[in-house]
């Protein structure tokens, strides 16, 4: 079912939870997942829908946000490949609080939530894969927390880029960020203004702490960088 974008068989696709489960689990699974193929800009699943999938994000990056007061709209996470993302509303059986949309073109494993609640009913191996993945979720999500209301603009602004460095590594020249964020996604993804965004990332370049060639940012001065976030 996977062929509208890879020839790979679904083992390697979901190499953590395909060792998990036996044949007629694995069968189970590969009768009932499909490919989705999301250009850039595509929301996977809105605020409000009720949870019926889970999805693991093959190639690309997916923005998970959601809308606060005024309008105002703050990235919660960013999505890397080999991530599972629309899990917490699906087990804490409440409806979608976030939004899910594609940053890039990017390709999506689709598996169907009965499917997954057949499999957890006989595997123990496998929920334990999803508490693990839940707990690491909501621990980054309290570091962050921590980061955003206590930090000041510099140190939230170098939390981010390190967090981007972390979850999507470097071009070839090894100091490229392999992501390609608008001033408002980084705004966001950072808890401030674009105006203050703007300011602050004008001045990581001032300092040569980062350097910027449209939306690409090559990061010059690691340490720097490091030091500006620990001390905030």
């Amino acid at each position: 079912m996977l062929n509208a974008f890879t020839t790979q068989p679904l083992g390697p696709l979901l190499e953590d939870i395909w060792s998990l489960l036996d044949d007629e689990e694995r069968d189970l699974l590969n009768r009932h997942v499909r490919p989705l193929v999301c250009k850039k800009t595509v929301s996977i699943f809105s605020e409000g829908d009720t949870p019926e999938n889970l999805y693991f994000l093959y190639s690309g990056k997916i923005k998970i946000l959601k809308e606060g007061v005024i309008g105002r709209f703050h990235i919660s996470r960013i999505v890397k490949p080999g991530e599972f993302f629309g899990m917490r509303a699906y087990f804490a059986e409440e409806l979608c609080i976030s939004t899910a949309i594609a940053v890039e073109d990017s390709r999506i494993i689709v598996v169907p939530a009965e499917i997954i609640e057949q499999l957890l009913a006989r595997n123990t191996a496998l929920g334990r894969y999803f508490l693990r993945a839940l707990a690491r979720e909501l621990g980054n999500a309290e570091k962050r927390t921590i980061t955003l209301t206590q930090k000041h603009v510099r140190g939230r602004l170098a939390e981010t880029l390190l967090l981007l460095c972390d979850s999507f590594g470097y071009e070839n020249d090894g100091a490229t960020l392999n992501v390609y964020l608008s001033r408002e996604e980084l705004a966001t993804l950072s808890n401030m203004t674009v105006s203050n965004a703007f300011r602050t990332l004008s001045a990581f370049v001032s300092d040569r702490i980062v350097a910027l060639d449209g939306k690409r940012i090559r990061i010059i001065d690691m340490e720097r960088l490091r030091k500006v976030a620990r001390l905030g």
